[in-house]
């Protein structure tokens, strides 16, 4: 145990945010998701939904401030009615931890599959929501 750390943080998924350099990208995956097959790491925290992981991931991960976009999601894909409400919530959350972050890029369905296959880490959520799938860019710590 430490302090101040939130324990929906698992040690793995803590481990592998401080491996991971500027420039890498970690995905978190809804339920739905084919985590399993496209993840090169993965990391299960499937009690949990994304937002609560987003809201203590961004606690200590710093989004790339260098990139266009630091923040990417999975698109609609068109004619699909799906309006997805989770959205808002991580751009709230995203503003809390990162207000110089642009808005999320919109990366369709399979673009946004061969895009996890290149992540450093796929962490396989419980999230319900469709269209619930993230790309965090990460950026660097300034001293």
């Amino acid at each position: 145990m430490l302090k101040g750390i939130p324990s929906i943080l698992s040690p793995e998924l803590f481990k592998i945010m401080m491996e991971m350099g500027h420039g890498d990208e970690l995905v978190l995956a809804d339920a739905n998701f084919p985590a399993a097959s496209h993840a090169q790491r993965l990391v299960r925290c499937d009690g949990h939904g994304v937002p609560e992981l987003l809201e203590a991931i961004l606690t200590f991960f710093p989004l790339d401030a260098y990139a266009e976009h630091s923040v990417a999601l999975m698109a609609v894909v068109p004619g699909d009615p799906v309006k997805p409400v989770i959205w808002d919530e991580y751009r709230a959350i995203v503003k809390k931890h990162a207000p110089e972050a642009a808005e999320p890029a919109f990366v369709e369905r399979f673009a946004f599959y061969e895009r996890a296959k290149q992540a450093y880490a796929v962490v396989a959520t419980g999230e319900g929501a469709l269209y619930a799938n993230i790309v965090l860019k990460k950026g660097v710590v300034k001293p």
